[in-house]
């Protein structure tokens, strides 16, 4: 994946060990705004990553529950009247109902929290079914995904400013991956590859993700059916319950040789 859309380059004054070192030009994460319309209605603006802006906006129209399959979108195409590429229209077959009074999001979500602005935290609780899978995944193939999370993470490796999430089949093969500025960005992206592509449901896949696992991140995995959610960092509590009551696995502070797993161990072979 090319990181060029995904920083800027700027001027910067570098100090170090107690000195100005020198001018230097820094790579940093581009964050701008992308407003998401539905048959023409704007549904949400969202600060994120440009790049892939059709998958993010399929991603969260299924982890909103609008939408189960490719063929419920008939389109999605750039806003003629905007000249920014920063809005997006997309257009849903006929036959899927859309209820707008149901999409929980209020107009604007930040980078850094795809629940800000949720109306309270009963609405954000979809409806999707409960986890119900008997796979096990090797402890060696859940230990091997940070380090192949991190080769994908090209951007961040220039800026270190980038949240990433990817999908893993069981076998630790990677299907797809993606950056952003925001954590959940970043897994609309992949969900949304998936739907796109007609590879939904994962649910003999795994999700990793570079940072924390939140209380989103584990409905979002829910929504596409992915029974193992792994993150590098710490879970909160509100995930940690959320797996437990859906059926999810839950692993965090997937590091090296170790890990703590917060739901469900039974579907991490760990022998």
């Amino acid at each position: 994946m090319s990181s060029s859309n995904l920083t800027e380059t700027r001027s910067v004054l570098r100090w170090q060990a107690g000195r100005v070192a020198r001018r230097a030009q820094d790579q940093v994460a581009t964050e701008e705004p992308l407003e998401v319309r539905v048959n023409t209605r704007p549904v949400v603006v969202t600060m994120r990553t440009p790049g892939h802006d059709d998958e993010l906006a399929a991603g969260f129209l299924l982890t909103e529950g609008l939408v189960r399959s490719a063929t419920d979108i008939q389109r999605i195409a750039p806003y003629a009247r905007n000249t920014s590429g920063n809005v997006l229209d997309v257009y849903l077959s006929p036959e899927v109902p859309v209820d707008f009074a149901k999409l929980t999001r209020h107009v604007f979500a930040s980078s850094s929290c795809g629940l800000c602005g949720k109306a309270s935290i009963e609405s954000v609780r979809q409806q999707f079914n409960k986890i119900r899978s008997r796979l096990k995944l090797p402890v060696a193939v859940l230990r091997s995904l940070p380090e192949q999370l991190r080769q994908g993470q090209t951007a961040f490796e220039v800026s270190g400013g980038l949240h990433a999430a990817a999908i893993f089949d069981l076998r630790g093969r990677r299907v797809v991956v993606r950056e952003d500025v925001g954590r959940h960005n970043a897994v609309d992206k992949v969900l949304g590859f998936g739907l796109l592509n007609n590879l939904l449901p994962f649910d003999r896949h795994v999700l990793m993700v570079s940072g924390r696992a939140s209380f989103e991140i584990m409905q979002k995995a829910l929504a596409a059916r992915v029974p193992i959610v792994a993150a590098v960092s710490a879970p909160s509590s509100l995930a940690a319950r959320f797996a437990v009551e859906n059926g999810q696995t839950l692993a965090g502070f997937v590091r090296g040789d170790r890990f703590n797993i917060y739901s469900r161990p039974e579907r991490i072979r760990l022998r």
